[in-house]
């Protein structure tokens, strides 16, 4: 079960494991509104037993903090927090039933860092590492694991929207602006969605069972955890 599985990470994190074989379900928002708690039940309810979960859902914006609204505030953590609470709550059950299971969230950078101008969206993802961490704790000495993945920027359409805020308020080119995104990690250019699909799956993998409660930088380096 990949959420946000539509386009972008989700999408190629859905991709690798459907070429593995697997039975992937990756509903975007039009399937699973994943800030609904009753939407999410239901969805579950019928999807039956989840064997991986990926918390991919997710949303940004960015302002400095003075002009940072309440509900962009509030939209960021429904999705990025709150979300990947409620879908991590539904599977959980199951999987402590069967003692097998994995739960890896697609997190970010500033899940560990802070960033100007994303009081939000940092903020958003710092609970989403929380809650992973939590879980992991909860899960320690089961069959099950819960980490993340946290990447810098990634060639997304959210990036997309990100570089062009870049372009009205700086009046650079488009070139120039992916560049300053780039220039963020010593990697020098952005991630591609299939690098992130690879470290979602490593973390599922049968293999990966002593690892719980991590977190995946992929940057390039420039932070080390």
């Amino acid at each position: 079960m990949v959420t946000g599985g539509t386009r972008g990470i989700g999408a190629a994190v859905a991709e690798r494991f459907r070429q593995a074989g697997d039975t992937v379900h990756s509903p975007g928002r039009a399937d699973c509104d994943v800030t609904d708690e009753a939407a999410v039940r239901a969805y579950f309810a019928e999807l039956g037993p989840v064997d991986v979960l990926v918390n991919n859902a997710g949303v940004s914006s960015s302002a400095p903090l003075a002009k940072t609204t309440v509900d962009d505030w509030r939209g960021q953590f429904e999705v990025n927090a709150t979300g990947a609470f409620l879908c991590t709550r539904e599977v959980l059950p199951g999987m402590r039933e069967r003692n097998s299971g994995r739960i890896v969230t697609v997190a970010s950078t500033v899940g560990h860092v802070g960033a100007r101008y994303t009081a939000a969206y940092t903020a958003s993802k710092h609970a989403a590492v929380g809650l992973m961490r939590a879980v992991a704790a909860e899960v320690t000495g089961t069959g099950i694991t819960v980490n993340a993945v946290c990447p810098a920027f990634v060639r997304t359409d959210m990036t997309a929207t990100s570089v062009a805020r870049i372009q009205e308020r700086t009046g650079r080119d488009e070139a120039d602006a992916e560049a300053a995104l780039a220039a963020a990690s010593p990697l020098g250019r952005l991630l591609e969605p299939a690098e992130i699909a690879f470290a979602v799956a490593f973390f599922a993998a049968p293999e990966a069972a002593a690892i719980n409660g991590q977190t995946l930088v992929l940057d390039g380096g420039g932070i080390q955890k």
